[in-house]
């Protein structure tokens, strides 16, 4: 693949230092996530003899393999903690692909809050999507009492997603270090696998406080409902660990005697690194989100290279209709040795040509199962008279048709801009990507901050001169000015990842290590496209 980056011109310079800057910033919004409830509870915790969640986590994988954590920014923007009060990420054990979720009980004891529920939610789908074993590391005062009114009723999905992961087969190990009180006692009860540490695990329905207020009966901790009265009495507990660190070698054991087996095809014995350095990826993105890229640098950055001189090798990009819907970029590469289709915007805007290209590109990945990556840099579909008169609603409908019924595994990646229908067209979240990542400093929204206030203005201004009232343009211009700093606002990256909308927020540099672990834990299932057709498309 060639490349026209030139990384000693301003531009290049220029954007490299921006987008440097910029994940400066992200390392510190992290940072507040890895706080979790601050320095003072940390060190209240080891004070305890206890193990923080990413401690844990740390000891549980295996040595020296990679952590992929996920929705790190988890209520940010919020009055909640950074990062939701848990851990979530995929990581290896035994040589098997977990998904991991571990109460962060630094914060508020590790007490569940709506934020939590939306991660600890995501995390479960994504293990029900792509076929991974579960381990939670447990350690959770149960709700969030303040807030009981947002999560008591979709709280009892977290218990009915262990249920039914266990009836697909799909194992589920609780590793207990502390309290797992009320509904949080369901979590060990619902497991496949218990491990409780003694002296430290607290399991029960009511404390005593609360069996004292229901029925006058005086209770401590450890008969009501420690580690060793379940390992010994109620059965509870399948094993009883000395400490954190043997429940977590226990734990490992657990996952070493599972006999997992991946369902989807193995990678390529050997392929090559991408035949241009992914360092560049800092300078490709310009400054200004309305200046164009051409995405093929981005492709060319991280897609394996070719292993040969012979024309066709497996590695490089093969482009699809490369001289149609020239707006979006459409071929087949090789990512860390698995197979995959690329769907990337060029210029932006999205025209009849590149809707049509793109749902028979999306047709054809489904009859090779092969995986999908969209990479977003879209202002969505292209307006106006001559465009409405050629039918820009029934193509763009065409491919958000593809999209939604499209049975391969898809992965976003938002680079630049992600606004309107051309979010949904290109696997936005509603359409359930398997996974979904920002680069830092990406936009997502309806529409640009100062289309949105334009739109608002010249709407106010037509119904002034419809009631032949003068219009105020002082007020307009406040008007413009509060909603386009509002918009601003809610279409960073950071925002919408702190919604939930994406699975995190990432250094481009990151895209490729990050997209083969995505693409190796998708693999733990079965990769399947469409086999019963699609729906009627409007032609």
């Amino acid at each position: 693949m060639k490349t026209t980056v030139d990384t000693e011109s301003p531009t290049y310079t220029e954007n490299r230092a921006a987008m440097l800057e910029r994940v400066a910033d992200l390392a510190e919004q992290h940072a507040l996530a890895i706080a979790g409830g601050g320095q003072r509870y940390i060190d209240r915790h080891h004070q305890r003899g206890k193990l923080t969640a990413r401690e844990r986590i740390e000891l549980l994988i295996d040595p020296d393999s990679p952590f992929l954590e996920l929705s790190s920014l988890a209520a940010w923007g919020t009055d909640f903690t950074v990062g939701g009060a848990i851990v979530t990420g995929i990581g290896v054990v035994e040589g098997t692909e977990c998904l991991i979720v571990a109460n962060d009980p630094t914060v508020k004891g590790g007490s569940s809050n709506p934020s939590t529920l939306k991660k600890g939610g995501r995390a479960a789908q994504i293990a029900r999507e792509n076929r991974l074993p579960t381990i939670q590391l447990v350690e959770s005062g149960g709700a969030d009492l303040p807030t009981q009114k947002d999560i008591f009723i979709p709280g009892g999905g977290s218990f009915r997603n262990i249920t039914r992961a266990s009836a697909d087969r799909t194992p589920t190990v609780a590793l207990v270090f502390g309290n797992s009180t009320a509904g949080g006692a369901y979590i060990p009860g619902m497991s496949d696998y218990v491990v409780m540490v003694k002296e430290g695990a607290k399991v029960f329905l009511g404390g005593p406080p609360l069996v004292k207020m229901a029925t006058g009966e005086e209770s401590d901790d450890e008969s009501l409902g420690g580690a060793e009265m379940h390992a010994r009495t109620s059965g509870l507990a399948d094993y009883l660990a000395t400490d954190e660190h043997d429940a977590i070698r226990l734990g490992r054991g657990i996952v070493r005697r599972l006999n997992w087996r991946k369902l989807g095809p193995a990678p390529a014995a050997e392929y090559a690194e991408p035949e241009h350095d992914p360092e560049e990826l800092l300078g490709i993105v310009p400054t200004d989100l309305k200046v164009p890229f051409d995405p093929r640098e981005v492709i060319a950055r991280i897609v394996d290279g070719p292993t040969g001189e012979v024309t066709g090798d497996s590695g490089g990009f093969h482009e699809f209709k490369p001289l149609y819907g020239s707006s979006l970029v459409c071929g087949y590469a090789q990512l860390h040795g698995y197979p995959i289709g690329i769907l990337a915007n060029a210029q932006g805007v999205l025209f009849s040509e590149e809707a049509q290209k793109a749902a028979q590109f999306i047709q054809l990945a489904n009859q090779t199962d092969t995986p999908l990556l969209f990479l977003h840099n879209t202002t969505g579909y292209m307006v106006g008279a001559e465009y409405e008169q050629g039918g820009i609603i029934k193509h763009g409908a065409q491919m958000v048709n593809a999209v939604s019924n499209s049975k391969v595994p898809h992965i976003s990646i938002v680079m630049g801009s992600s606004y309107g229908a051309g979010h949904y067209g290109m696997s936005g979240r509603a359409y359930d990507p398997r996974f979904m990542f920002s680069w830092v400093g990406a936009r997502s929204a309806v529409m640009g901050p100062a289309q949105l206030a334009g739109v608002i203005s010249i709407v106010a201004r037509g119904a002034a001169e419809a009631k032949g009232q003068p219009y105020d343009e002082e007020g307009d211009a406040q008007m413009r000015a509060f909603i386009e700093a509002q918009i601003e606002k809610e279409s960073l990256a950071y925002f919408t990842s702190g919604m939930l909308y994406d699975d995190g927020v990432i250094d481009p540099r990151d895209t490729r290590s990050i997209l083969g672990i995505c693409l190796s834990a998708i693999h733990n299932a079965p990769v399947e496209g469409v086999t019963g057709g699609y729906g009627v498309f409007r032609l």
